[in-house]
């Protein structure tokens, strides 16, 4: 077969954010992707639910797509499938078992999506996805079972990319799983995408071990009921959380859509085991005592539709918080819910609760590798070329520095950013200056990519200088006001208290009506424009603010 030129690789999502984690490697007519991720809107992004990676690339060339590779079932990873598998021409997925059961459930909410072809692979299986593209799959630690890194067989090279992963250790501090590591390091890696996401956090992974000891003694001397919050997928420590909850004689109940549907299908798989009568169903709760009780709940990021949120605020249907509870938030504060998560522990402790969170006692045990531990995965892998992904500019910069700690030569370190396009060869890496489309595609409400800046920069208009709506009746025959124009304002100005600046606005309308040659039909789209110019200019001159301007010509 003849050459097919440099292996490329391109990254759509993760390398300026955290989450819509997606990248794409192409050579010749062949293109397998990794990941398809969705990631959370930020303040620049008012009003949408999620964003997704930009694949207009892929949809050009979707008869080339040969593959979706999927590391593990969190929605970083897994979320934007439902919205892009059609467009890039529904080629087959590869993941574990856990993983392809999370994604079909995820699926199943949108009717119209595609029968996904999902073939499930299993850690130490090696797979031919295509005539240029193998896959070999190996065991890494997350905080999801059943996670997977890929080492993607190349016509240039080896690249390795782990997914999301940490190194864990046991509970005398020994590293585990370095062997698949040093098996990996000898299949001569050309390229590894090494994730960021705790680049520059000192030290070594916190252990699990450690993290259900502490959950053992807090359980073991809480009184009254206890409410675990934490994501609905850290199944691993969920499963835990179960099995000290049986050694205590507590029952389970589990309070969340995401907490339930991730349990059910655990358990469905055996990555949970539970004895039978130790999960009930919440709404039976009041017939045990609440010594005897656990609450697994969703929202210990404070989030506003999450069940936690709900029981605080008293519109949970069958839990409410008692002086005496113990809320444990088993989860890491993301940088930006700082004041939510604040919020939820103000609330609890207003209404007497006993509160336990991981800046207090090590309750929590990142998925995500910190410094040394990715300095170790470098040197038994032993990459000739490394590109960090995952993370804001500083992590992946801070990673890089962490490469060349671990003994790799600067000069085959590269920082790319979401879209630029790389080209590999056995003994060379080169960023092209060539891009793709990687800007972000929001998802709101049922729309898919159908807000633009421009709507967004509405939406920010309107938060922070308000609008002012102006609707003025107009005489078809003499072009003349017909009646005082209605003013309403909405986050700009209270009405009541600024009657002179709407007599002043009503003035300035009608001077300029009388500007307008009368007894002549009056163009209301030149007039709307009139109105928004000249009654903006004049609301900056008097307030400094630029509220938005929204004229309703009437013509009667």
């Amino acid at each position: 077969m003849p050459a097919a030129g440099p292996l490329r690789f391109v990254p759509l999502g993760g390398l300026e954010e955290i989450g819509c984690n997606m990248m794409f490697f192409e050579y010749g007519n062949e293109i397998v992707a990794i990941d398809a991720g969705l990631g959370f809107p930020g303040e620049e992004t008012p009003g949408i639910d999620y964003v997704i990676p930009n694949t207009s690339y892929l949809e050009s060339k979707r008869a080339n797509v040969r593959a979706l590779i999927i590391t593990h079932g969190h929605y970083d990873h897994i979320g934007a499938i439902p919205h892009i598998i059609e467009k890039i021409g529904n080629p087959p997925i590869y993941a574990t078992a856990l993983t392809k059961a999370i994604i079909e459930k995820r699926q199943a909410d949108f009717r119209n999506s595609p029968r996904l072809k999902i073939i499930t692979v299993k850690n130490g299986d090696k797979i031919k996805l295509s005539n240029h593209f193998s896959a070999e799959f190996f065991d890494i630690a997350h905080t999801i079972p059943d996670s997977t890194a890929v080492l993607l067989r190349t016509p240039v090279g080896n690249v390795v990319n782990l997914g999301d992963s940490k190194i864990e250790r046991d509970s005398q501090g020994h590293p585990l799983g370095l062997g698949e590591y040093e098996r990996i390091g000898r299949e001569n890696i050309l390229l590894f995408t090494a994730e960021s996401t705790n680049a520059d956090k000192p030290g070594h992974s916190e252990s699990e071990y450690e993290v259900e000891k502490n959950l053992k003694e807090l359980f073991a001397q809480a009184q009254g009921r206890i409410i675990v919050a934490m994501f609905a997928s850290v199944l691993t420590r969920i499963g835990e959380a179960i099995k000290i909850a049986e050694k205590l004689g507590r029952r389970v109940a589990l309070s969340g859509y995401s907490m339930k549907a991730n349990v059910e299908i655990a358990k469905q798989l055996g990555y949970i085991k539970a004895h039978e009568g130790t999960l009930i169903p919440l709404e039976e709760i009041h017939k045990y005592p609440d010594s005897k009780l656990l609450i697994l709940s969703t929202g210990a990021q404070g989030e506003s539709n999450a069940s936690l949120m709900k029981i605080l605020n008293g519109e949970h249907r069958f839990v409410q918080i008692k002086a005496g509870d113990t809320v444990i938030l088993s989860a890491s504060v993301i940088p930006g819910n700082e004041r939510s998560v604040q919020t939820v522990k103000d609330n609890l402790a207003r209404q007497g609760a006993i509160i336990f969170s991981s800046d207090i006692v090590d309750i929590h045990a990142s998925g995500h590798a910190p410094k040394e531990d990715q300095k170790l995965g470098m040197q038994l892998l032993k990459p000739k070329f490394l590109a960090p992904i995952h993370g804001y500019y500083y992590k992946r910069f801070v990673n890089a520095q962490n490469g060349i700690e671990a003994g790799i030569s600067k000069e085959n370190i590269f920082l790319l950013d979401n879209g630029e396009v790389a080209e590999l060869t056995a003994s060379s890496f080169r960023i092209t200056g060539e891009t793709v489309p990687a800007s972000y595609v929001m998802v709101d409400g049922l729309g898919v990519g159908d807000v633009e800046e421009v709507v967004l920069r509405d939406r920010r208009n309107l938060a922070a200088e308000g609008m002012v709506v102006i609707i003025t009746v107009i005489d078809r025959r003499t072009g003349r006001i017909a009646k005082n124009p209605d003013i309403i304002s909405r986050g700009f100005i209270y009405l009541r208290a600024h009657q002179d600046l709407l007599e002043e606005i009503r003035k300035r309308l009608r001077n300029l009506m009388s500007q307008l040659p009368a007894n002549q039909e009056v163009d209301s789209d030149y007039l709307k424009t009139l109105i928004r110019d000249q009654i903006g200019q004049y609301l900056f001159t008097r307030t400094r603010r630029r509220p938005m301007i929204l004229p309703v010509v009437i013509e009667v």
